[in-house]
């Protein structure tokens, strides 16, 4: 949940007010959601209520799992206890365990204490939570003992449960009305303030640092802050993803409505939240900072011919940065999302990896949280939902791929609002580069064949039998829908899955609020290539470090216009390649901003290299100089002014002489230029 700055949610309704609905609506956009049922099943005998256990049942997507706790009254504060911060709940309803609770089978009991520890549990939830809970108390006093009981008690536990959630809200006849905090805004207006760098974009007021790391001792660490241990230990900082779910939006007018898509346009709204929808208008990065950037690179005292193929990079960061002497991008993030897909997609694949994979990343362990340690960048685990076999049906429902859709884009506005000024797109799962190929077979007409890399097995082996299979889901599947419209929701449902919807989030979000993407691999592409119909700005915010030998991306690069800057030839999954390039990015950037303009065109001259000392040690240096004074192996000669005994004589000291061309020795004094 953790969305503007709550992570535990009571939702109180009368009868028939449609509280349920509206709880399930909050966390409609998880990507699992476990269901808590309290109620008791009742007397078989009693259809009525056995019709509305089963319309209940009937409203639950088929992703949601379902726990019962009526068996016990303490069972349901364990539950909550032990969730993780990675799950979602949905306890519906406390009137349902209250009944539990007042049961005589479980009598005596204190009723006071096991309320008081049900609170305790919901105030120290690391889970996104969300309790409904009957408001009864607005009705006559019972005339029965049994009744006033009830009320009393279900009241007690209100009050309880209201004072340790972080917001309350009130649904009557349809009607949401928020009664903690008063008022929540849609999306933050304002940025984190001094001193909240190191909370997660989804903490919110109160939620203090980031939730420890499974398996690690003590807080998460940040790279590159001074943590204690060796450097080898230096873990990143993991993040706990949040549900997006939206509340209803502010009257139109409001103040801060509209402030994190600004100055973009006003999306279109409707009370479940963000439309999603081709045609969008999003932001472009700016057409002239890019090319002034460029050109001011020839003004600089840079050596040689310059920057190469990473002048791209400056003109890139220039025109999403606004400015012709674009900075070193800070705060960077990386997104890892899991999801598998089933069927022939993942044929090859070894059960059970990717999930490791994700795990190992969340205890900030593994190649590509090493990477995002060594860069600074925060690393957070999305999960996915799990694609159905593209060969037999749509990999996902259309409800499905809208809260996917929004799932990402909230996750960018998430890191948007926290300060991140470049995004890393990664992804993990068992046929990720089958749904991929099938995304790149419907968009841009190439050949399952010619954009599906060959099966690699866990023993290192390549897998041609695997590969066949692949080829043949993506084949059947494109055969299947070979009638189906090729719009982008329309693809994203029939073939690409959860990954490359939440992805695909993702680019518009961080389009919408101009924050650069870096892209690495399969279903990022893919993402990008989907994107396009729905809003064509957003591959302009996109970079591609470089293709990693994988067929589709090179095809999707070239449609995209993403010419890939290097051919690293790196196969630690995606995303660990765009972090082993970003350095190299940095370092560009850190050039073109503190280069001085040449000498030559006005420039003024640095100092610092006018002075000769360090290439030979003087006779007043007080400095140790155990590299510099040592060159008695050579021959102790006279001590010289002039700093030829590098080119004079070296051949006892190293190689021979240093040439510019195949049999030019470069004579003492002259410049290699």
């Amino acid at each position: 949940m953790s969305v503007d700055g709550w992570n535990t949610l009571l939702v109180l309704g009368g009868i028939r007010s449609g509280k349920s609905e509206f709880a399930e609506s909050v966390v409609a956009d998880a990507p699992t959601v476990r269901y808590v049922a309290t109620a008791p099943a009742g007397d078989p005998e009693d259809t009525e209520w056995a019709t509305r256990l089963a319309a209940h049942r009937a409203r639950r997507p088929g992703s949601w799992t379902t726990e019962e706790t009526a068996a016990d009254p303490g069972r349901l504060a364990e539950v909550i206890a032990a969730a993780g911060p990675n799950e979602t709940l949905l306890v519906d309803d406390l009137g349902g365990w209250v009944t539990v609770l007042l049961d005589p089978a479980h009598q005596p009991a204190d009723d006071t204490a096991t309320i008081a520890e049900l609170a305790a549990a919901v105030r120290a939830s690391a889970a996104r939570l969300v309790l409904v809970s009957p408001e009864v108390g607005l009705s006559l006093v019972p005339t029965t003992p049994l009744g006033r009981a009830f009320t009393d008690a279900l009241g007690a536990t209100n009050r309880a449960v209201a004072d340790a959630c972080d917001a309350v809200a009130l649904v009557v006849a349809g009607q949401t009305a928020w009664l903690k905090p008063a008022a929540i805004p849609t999306h933050p207006a304002t940025p984190a303030g001094p001193g909240q760098a190191d909370v997660p974009a989804q903490a919110g007021p109160g939620q203090g640092a980031a939730q420890p790391v499974p398996g690690q001792a003590g807080p998460p660490t940040h790279a590159g802050t001074g943590q204690a241990g060796a450097p080898d230990e230096a873990l990143p900082e993991v993040l706990t993803p949040a549900a997006p779910a939206a509340p209803a939006p502010a009257p139109a007018g409001a103040p801060g409505q509209a402030d994190w898509a600004a100055p973009t346009m006003a999306l279109p709204m409707v009370a479940t939240g963000l439309v999603i929808q081709p045609g969008m208008e999003l932001p472009m990065p700016d057409d002239y900072t890019g090319p002034q950037a460029v050109d001011r690179l020839a003004t600089l005292d840079i050596p040689g011919a310059g920057l190469g193929v990473l002048e791209r990079v400056v003109g890139f960061a220039a025109a999403t940065q606004g400015t012709a002497t674009p900075a070193p991008w800070g705060p960077v993030r990386v997104l890892l999302l899991h999801g598998d897909h089933e069927g022939g997609a993942s044929a090859g694949a070894t059960p059970g990896e990717s999930a490791r994979r994700a795990r190992q990343a969340r205890a900030g362990k593994g190649a590509l949280a090493r990477l995002a340690a060594e860069n600074g960048a925060s690393l957070q685990v999305v999960e996915t939902p799990t694609s159905a076999p593209i060969e037999e049906g749509p990999a996902l429902t259309g409800e499905q791929v809208e809260s996917a859709l929004r799932y990402g884009w909230r996750l960018a506005e998430q890191a948007a609002d926290a300060g991140v000024q470049l995004l890393v797109l990664a992804a993990c799962g068992a046929g990720t580069e089958t749904a991929a190929a099938a995304v790149l077979a419907a968009t841009a007409g190439a050949e399952p064949p010619a954009v599906l890399g060959r099966v690699m097995n866990e023993q290192g082996e390549y897998d041609d039998a695997a590969w066949m299979v692949r080829c043949a889901a993506v084949r059947d599947a494109l055969h299947r829908t070979r009638r189906s419209p090729r719009e982008a929701k329309d693809i994203l449902a029939e073939l690409g899955g959860g990954d490359v919807a939440v992805a695909t989030g993702v680019l518009l979000g961080a389009t919408a609020r101009r924050v650069p993407v870096l892209l690495d691999g399969p279903v990022g592409v893919a993402a990008g290539m989907v994107s396009r119909d729905l809003a064509g700005q957003a591959r302009h915010w996109c970079l591609l470090p470089d293709h990693g030998g994988r067929p589709g991306v090179r095809l999707a690069a070239d449609v995209l216009g993403l010419t890939p800057l290097l051919d690293l030839r790196l196969d630690l999954g995606e995303g660990a390649t765009a972090l082993a390039a970003l350095p190299l990015l940095r370092s560009a950037l850190t050039l073109a901003a503190g280069l001085p303009v040449h000498p030559s065109l006005g420039g003024g001259d640095d100092e610092d290299f006018a002075e000769p000392e360090p290439a030979g040690p003087g006779p007043t240096s007080t400095d140790p100089e155990p590299e510099f004074a040592e060159p008695e192996p050579a021959g102790p000669g006279p001590t010289s002014t002039e700093p030829e005994p590098e080119f004079a004589e070296p051949e006892p000291a190293g190689p021979g002489p240093t040439t510019v061309g195949p049999d030019e020795p470069v004579a003492p004094g002259r410049r290699a230029d």
